[in-house]
């Protein structure tokens, strides 16, 4: 099964593209109406200096859960906390700070926890980790090691989990062995100085099986920001040709029985639900 949807969903400018005219609005419920999948995005930012931890409020979750039809599938940004190996640093000029709580399974079990009202309403989380220098991870090997052993504490009924790397020289074979072996998927994800997601896919396609994820960012966040000042109503740059190939690859990606997520941002062309449209009508049907 193929899934669009957006890289979060509350744009007022989206009002008469998604959402109606009406006050105070639940856009989630009004989002629902058009897509059938979200990325939740806001729970990733959770890791506060010197050691503070935000998780989801249960609260949030349970009415996240309720405004969506029961087909619904959410993918979730898996918090910083778990995937940052270090705090973030401004000042360039002094030490790394590592993260206590990186691959930790102890806070991973307590989101679980968190999210357990919409546990049946999530297709994928997604473990997003930033460009990883050698101060911060010495090496590709390194990190499987790392993962595999927060892997083996995982409990059963943990739902699906994909990766995203945004180290180019990590998307090898032994990544996607790695990726095969403990039955995670690949987060494929244009832009970010990334290779593009269709050259990454022509390289190792047979390692990608049940289910994977596409995540559609622009090259130059900044640069679409000061074009659209905040309004996401409409296509600023055309990415044609790069849509052309991915629209491709998810054909490709139909024809195996791959289930997939097109999560689209904003960034990409300036109007993700106006992207998706766009990305429909070449497939010719309703998807």
């Amino acid at each position: 099964m193929i899934r669009f949807g957006t890289c979060s969903w509350k744009y007022d400018s989206w009002r008469g593209i998604v959402y109606s005219d009406k006050e105070n609005i639940n856009y989630l419920k009004e989002y629902s109406q058009h897509f059938n999948t979200v990325e939740i995005d806001q729970w990733f930012w959770s890791l506060f200096p010197p050691n503070n931890v935000s998780l989801p409020d249960r609260r949030t979750v349970e009415e996240y859960a309720e405004s969506v039809p029961d087909d619904f599938l959410f993918t979730i940004k898996v918090p910083n906390a778990i995937t940052l190996t270090h705090f973030y640093n401004k000042d360039k000029t002094q030490p790394l700070v590592p993260n206590p709580y990186f691959l930790s399974n102890e806070l991973f079990n307590e989101f679980l926890e968190k999210l357990s009202p919409m546990e049946d309403k999530i297709g994928s989380l997604i473990f997003q980790f930033e460009y990883l220098n050698k101060k911060k991870m010495s090496s590709l090997s390194r990190f499987q090691e790392m993962f595999r052993q927060f892997h083996s504490n995982l409990k059963n009924s943990v739902p699906a989990i994909g990766i995203e790397i945004r180290n180019p020289n990590y998307l090898n074979a032994s990544y996607f062995q790695f990726i095969n072996d403990l039955k995670l998927h690949h987060v494929f994800l244009e832009g970010y100085f990334m290779p593009p997601v269709t050259e990454i896919y022509s390289n190792y396609k047979y390692h990608v099986n049940d289910l994977t994820v596409i995540r559609l960012h622009g090259p130059d966040r900044k640069g679409i920001e000061k074009i659209a000042r905040n309004n996401w109503d409409k296509i600023y740059v055309d990415r044609e040709k790069e849509l052309s190939g991915i629209i491709e690859m998810i054909k490709d990606l139909r024809n195996r029985d791959v289930d997939l997520f097109v999560n689209v941002n904003n960034h990409f062309e300036g109007s993700a639900p106006l992207t998706i449209e766009r990305i429909r009508n070449e497939l010719g049907e309703d998807v």
